[in-house]
């Protein structure tokens, strides 16, 4: 590899880490809910991918592929660990008049956060992916490295089962 060759490649890199920090790092904090994992984590994902981009097609959808870097980096960890948490889909929002009570918003993080530890990491991830991070389909689809109706269906499942761990503690 020529050092001109190395240059662009880490010039490159410099900006997809400048673009996509912050959301990659977002991201798998509510994959493993301890903000210090997630940096290393993210760290970790970053690695990967500089290691990897001298094989990346001029042609590839470097923000899905790099989504696909940090999911399996965090599926690694999470394998390792046996840990499964995440953060409230509530978090982040402002409180809606009839949710003004802190004990209620309490309450309702409380039963996100019980109906999220009751997926599994394959229906999790679309679930925040599109919930949480607004990413559509198609673009999980790439992230996740799996077709858009698998996509649908892991949604559907992950909502059909979080609508259900919800209504059984009201």
């Amino acid at each position: 590899m020529t050092s001109n060759h190395r240059r662009d490649i880490d010039k490159e890199f410099e900006q997809l880490f400048a673009d996509h920090q912050t959301a990659i790092l977002n991201y798998l904090y509510r994959m493993v809910g301890d903000p210090s994992k997630a940096e290393e984590l993210t760290q970790d994902a970053f690695v990967k991918a500089y290691r990897a981009m001298p094989r990346l097609p001029d042609d590839a959808n470097v923000r899905a592929w790099l989504y696909r870097i940090a999911t399996n980096t965090a599926y690694d960890y999470l394998r390792r660990k046996r840990l499964i948490r995440w953060l409230p889909l509530l978090e982040d929002r402002a409180a809606t008049p009839e949710r003004s009570n802190p004990a209620s918003t309490m309450g309702d993080r409380e039963a996100v956060q019980q109906g999220l530890d009751q997926l599994a990491p394959d229906y999790r991830a679309p679930l925040v992916l599109f919930s949480v991070q607004g990413y559509s389909v198609r673009e999980i689809a790439d992230m996740l490295g799996i077709s858009e109706g698998a996509v649908k269906t892991r949604l559907c499942r992950a909502r059909a089962k979080f609508r259900e761990v919800l209504g059984e503690n009201e």
